[in-house]
């Protein structure tokens, strides 16, 4: 088995805590890695003068894969966001976030199976603002057709790719007739090449109302980017939140995979934190380095372990488990080899 260089960014808060614990389980899976690890965020203003500094986008770059853990984004002042410069430093222009039901983790929904795609670089959310005068802010929406193309594209292929069946586009070009009509108009473009897959449309604050009501009649959602930000993590309250979901932002250069959630400072270091959304996105991982097999056993082992007993389920999943308790879990049950029934 071939040995994988990957960048290894922990965060700060629980990302430390949650990435040891996600990288114990891969070793258990017989994953050969080895880790490139660096630090971001508060940390690495502390030691470099920058939140991200160039040698872990050199890192990145060189090996084409991270895994990173939660970092502590400031609000309204402070450094900007590292997610946001990863993605537009890197042109990571797709975020996908799979949201599926899983055992014992109760919702008010059951079998619950969407993949949100997201554009990653543009709209809103890439931040151009600036003051025009004092007391007024100006805040740019960027949309073109390259990017939208790409990113319908995309969403095309990874349907055909896993037997999705139907792709919904998501804006609101009814008032912003331009920007997110242009946003539409790509992605009807490229429906067009993939006759097989359904391809249709709703207004956001009424696919919102939808997904709260009868999200099982979805299948793919496409979205702008400020969009998919806001519905991904709505879905993810479908499942149980965003500490069992999987994150990951993907592009030519490279692909990064994250724990979508906070970095949750009030828990850190006291065993508490659950790995699982960022496992989640280890086994997106090991999908997207070709080791499909290993891949599988570790979902195959989520599944069996979520449904044992509350001890091995942390404290947000309703179980009394502690970080090492649900790790110690996985590994054992990879260890054994036994795969789930269901």
């Amino acid at each position: 088995m071939a040995k994988h260089k990957i960048t290894l960014l922990p965060g700060d808060g629980i990302g430390p805590e949650v990435t040891a614990a996600v990288v114990q389980i891969i070793e258990c899976s017989g994953v050969d890695v080895e880790w490139e690890k660096y630090f971001v965020g508060a940390e690495a203003i502390s030691r470099f003068g920058d939140p991200l500094p160039a040698e872990v986008l050199e890192s990145i770059l060189r090996n084409k894969v991270a895994l990173k853990g939660p970092v502590t984004t400031p609000v309204g002042t402070g450094f900007a966001s590292i997610n946001v410069r990863l993605r537009k430093t890197l042109d990571l222009y797709v975020n996908l976030r799979p949201v599926r039901s899983m055992p014992n983790i109760i919702t008010r929904y059951e079998d619950i199976d969407l993949v949100v795609v997201r554009e990653n670089t543009e709209s809103l959310y890439a931040g151009l603002e600036h003051e025009v005068v004092p007391g007024v802010v100006e805040s740019l929406k960027i949309i073109t057709e390259k990017a939208s193309t790409r990113i319908a594209r995309f969403a095309f292929e990874y349907a055909r790719r896993n037997g999705r069946k139907r792709v919904t586009a998501v804006h609101k070009a009814n008032i912003m007739k331009l920007s997110d009509g242009l946003f539409l108009q790509c992605f009807r473009n490229v429906s067009k090449e993939y006759p097989n897959i359904v391809a249709d449309d709703k207004i956001v604050d009424n696919l919102c109302m939808q997904l709260v009501t009868n999200p099982n009649q979805f299948d793919m959602l496409l979205l702008e980017n400020l969009y998919g930000d806001i519905v991904s993590d709505l879905t993810a309250g479908l499942v149980g939140g965003l500490g069992v979901v999987a994150g990951a932002n993907i592009g030519e250069n490279g692909a990064v995979f994250e724990a979508v959630h906070g970095s949750a400072p009030d828990i850190a270091g006291q065993n508490k934190a659950n790995p699982l959304a960022l496992l989640q996105s280890a086994v997106l991982m090991l999908e997207h380095i070709g080791e499909i097999q290993p891949a599988q056993r570790i979902r195959d082992a989520i599944v069996k372990v979520l449904g044992m007993g509350p001890e091995v389920r942390t404290g947000d999943i309703g179980g009394t488990g502690s970080t090492m308790d649900f790790t110690v879990a996985i590994c054992d049950v990879l260890r054994r080899g036994t795969r789930a029934t269901d």
